[in-house]
């Protein structure tokens, strides 16, 4: 195949669809196309041009594998197909699809998946078994790209023309499949990001990150005092290490003098770096710095919020007031927030919701508040009107059994002042802060209080005694000082919404992929841009909250010696397309501060990997020297820091998704959690536990037998005996009292798959805190 010209296509999915079913089953389609991404560049455009080629390897890869999965892709038969208004032959192909609700099947994927934007998914005239269905005389190759979705409606643009539109329309039955192969949208956003706005192409942060010399500390902040410029962080009992890294991000935001500063900070293992980082968002936070805080993954953004959650918990005025500064946002089904109600608080979408309901031009705060005010004052002239509105039939509402005045003065307040309480409430709790002043939540709350006093009397009293005339006129003058000095938006639109509490939030919690929406969607600059867990994070992906506006440092945070990101080309790892921004500014010798305490390891279990994977740089917290990191959980010579158990009649297969298992490792397994859940039953001592294997057969191998064995009591914490069957990959960052780690291969040639990687034996070697 000749050379296509990958930066000309005019997007993403433009270059996708242009290839032939025979390209996309090609797996060398671009062997020798892709240049090795240097370290240096000597300009922007030659930065974002050396992330693209690898970028489309990629997804070529990740298209060709779904394609391999095929028979167990999710397939939806299509009920309707229409042409949209934006219709444009011979290029732009645009429907509104609808498909049919499943029925009864057995495969639990079709049931489960919910199409999305930027699914991209194949139109077949059967279901497909095999790759050829997707190329058939009558059918022949043909893509569509999932714009938006709308209540049920998939409005799509497809690379042919559909051919059969018309009989659809015409009722004429003709099966057609919807047949989900992969989501673009992270793709799509990095390819945007590489082909950027030339007022955003050379920003000064980018810049930044393709020059090679180290950046020094301006020398007039340098000389100042600490304490003056940093709120005291001595109460959170910090390292040394720990607090320098803190002192030195704030002191480069607040410098005047210089823009621009990118800082690494180095966090192996259980050195408390999410524990720090929260304490710097916190400072930030607190400082009126406008923060954004990206990480690869929603789990890993979600711990992070958390984090600073807790640490923000019990500061507040008000319980929550304040919270309208932080927002967390992304796909709510994805994130699990049902799960999470910590954070619902300062999830955008919930918030949203809240807020609407507070605008509501019926009974919102604006309308209750007037109500309330209407009825304290003039009590007969509201029930006047609700007189007349019964004997006209206006208001079909007030048609039930007529009331007395008092009985509809009491009935009237309890409504208001329940709509009241709801909104002062979520208004201070959702607000931004700058769009809420702490004197108005103070009168808000001065005025719920003689609400209640009233509410009160007016159980005791009947209407007209002494008492509920004093506390009213005591009230009213409150209420109507609120509505002189507050009044919310009355917003038409939830985007309206959205964008008010985007654009006046301090910090901001979202992945890399997804602050793209901030282009769009908030108006005002950010100071500063903070990446969790950077070393797993693409330099491509680390573009797009790079070319966000204003921001005058970013924050990179995380270990070039765990795990990078996950790559699916060959062709593309050898280019280092999964090389991090974190680990090429490492090797081009710039400096990292260092977290250097450890509290997570017994000695015996870091001591291994401090000298193998970080030249005994690590220093043991005193906690862990401690006899209490000394556990008896399991008994005899055969078990310590380390034990390494051969399995000598273990045989490897394949199992799960293609992947390798071995069954007697997982028997030995099962053995070794049965001795530590007996121990437990005995001593009623908690207990965590562990189990890693690099093949996803064998972690679900294994999680099928404990579920067997144990029923539900592995999966929660909640009894004091937990474990937990992941990936070397999915236990990065997280910890157990106990690990197993299971090979499942083992020869003498030393090769154990993926964990020949030196990156995945430091995750896997590092997870466990007690000598057992």
């Amino acid at each position: 195949m000749d050379n296509i010209g990958l930066g000309t296509a005019a997007s993403l999915i433009d270059l996708v669809f242009s290839w032939s079913i025979q390209d996309a089953l090609n797996p060398i389609l671009y062997k020798g196309q892709i240049k090795k991404i240097p370290t240096t560049f000597t300009s922007t455009a030659h930065y974002y041009s050396s992330l693209v080629a690898p970028l489309v390897e990629e997804t070529h890869a990740d298209l060709l594998s779904a394609m391999s999965r095929l028979s167990r892709a999710p397939s939806y038969q299509l009920h309707s197909i229409e042409s949209e208004t934006n219709y444009r032959a011979p290029t732009d192909f645009s429907y509104k699809i609808v498909l049919r609700k499943p029925g009864n099947s057995n495969q639990t994927d079709v049931v489960t998946y919910k199409p999305q934007a930027g699914d991209l998914a194949a139109l077949t005239d059967v279901k497909p078994t095999c790759i050829s269905d997707l190329n058939r005389p009558k059918m022949p190759y043909i893509l569509a790209y999932v714009q938006s979705v709308d209540d049920g409606k998939l409005s799509v643009r497809s690379s042919k023309p559909i051919m059969i539109e018309q009989d659809m329309q015409r009722n004429k039955h003709i099966d057609l499949f919807f047949v989900y192969l992969i989501n673009l949208t992270t793709n799509v956003r990095i390819w945007n990001a590489l082909h950027p706005n030339p007022i955003l192409a050379d920003l000064p942060i980018i810049n930044k990150v393709i020059q090679t010399n180290d950046e020094k500390e301006c020398a007039v902040c340098l000389s100042e005092n600490d304490s003056v410029m940093i709120p005291s962080i001595k109460s959170y009992n910090l390292n040394d290490s720990q607090e320098a890294a803190i002192t030195s991000c704030i002191k480069t935001w607040r410098c005047n003098h210089q823009n621009g500063h990118v800082k690494l900070i180095w966090g192996p293992p259980g050195t408390g770096k999410t524990k720090t980082v929260g304490l710097l968002l916190l400072l930030l936070l607190r400082m009126k710095c406008r923060t954004i805080t990206c990480a690869p993954t929603l789990i890993a953004v979600m711990e992070l919020a958390s984090r600073v959650m807790r640490l923000v918990s019990g500061t507040l005025d008000y319980e929550t007031y304040g919270l309208g500064d932080i927002v967390l946002f992304g796909s709510s089904e994805r994130m699990g927030m049902d799960d999470h109600e910590n954070l619902l608080h300062v999830f955008l979408d919930y918030r949203v919701e809240m807020l609407n309901k507070c605008f509501s031009p019926s009974t919102g705060w604006n309308a209750s508040l007037s109500s309330m005010i209407d009825l304290l004052e003039y009590p007969r002239g509201q029930y006047g009107r609700y007189v007349t509105h019964r004997v006209l039939g206006i208001n079909q509402d007030e048609m039930d059994d007529p009331l007395s005045l008092e009985g509809f003065i009491k009935k009237r307040f309890f409504q208001y002042n329940e709509q009241l309480k709801f909104c002062v409430v979520n208004l201070y709790t959702h607000l931004p802060t700058a769009r809420i002043s702490l004197q108005v939540v103070t009168d808000m709350m001065v005025a719920l209080d003689l609400l209640r006093s009233i509410e009160t009397l007016l159980n005791r009293y009947d209407y007209g005694d002494e008492r509920l005339s004093t506390a009213t006129k005591t009230c009213l003058p409150v209420l109507e000082s609120l509505a002189r000095s507050f009044r919310v938006p009355e917003y038409i639109h939830k985007f309206m919404i959205k964008n008010l509490c985007l654009d006046n939030a301090y910090l901001l919690f979202c992945t890399a992929s997804s602050s793209s929406k901030l282009h769009t969607e908030r108006t005002q600059e950010l100071d500063l841009l903070v990446i969790d867990e950077a070393a797993q994070l693409k330099e491509c992906e680390s573009t797009i909250p790079f070319q966000l506006p204003g921001l005058r440092q970013v924050v990179l945070v995380g270990d070039e010696r765990q795990l990078p990101a996950m790559i699916r080309s060959k062709i593309s790892g050898e280019a280092e397309f999964g090389r991090s921004m974190f680990e090429r500014l490492v090797l081009l010798g710039k400096k990292k501060h260092l977290f250097n305490v450890q509290y997570r390891m017994h000695p015996a279990i870091s001591s291994f990997p401090n000298k193998e994977f970080y030249d005994g740089l690590i220093m043991d917290a005193p906690m862990v020297k401690h006899r209490s990191h000394e556990k008896d959980f399991l008994h005899g010579n055969m078990y310590g820091a380390y034990s390494f158990i051969n399995i000598a009649y273990g045989k490897e297969q394949f199992g799960h998704l293609l992947s390798k298992m071995n069954m007697v490792e997982v028997a030995v397994v099962c053995s070794i959690v049965g001795i530590l859940f007996k121990e437990f039953n005995a001593t009623k001592h908690r207990v965590s536990i562990g189990v890693i294997s690099p093949y996803a057969a064998q972690v679900h191998a294994i999680q099928e037998k404990l579920k067997q064995t144990y029923s539900g009591c592995c999966s929660s914490s909640d009894s004091g005996f937990s474990v937990r069957v992941r990936s070397v990959d999915g236990f990065q960052g997280g910890e157990e009292d106990v690990l197993i780690i299971s090979t499942v291969r083992s020869n003498l040639n030393g090769s154990v798959g993926f964990l020949s990687n030196r990156q995945r034996a430091n995750v896997a070697l590092t997870r466990g805190r007690y000598i057992i």
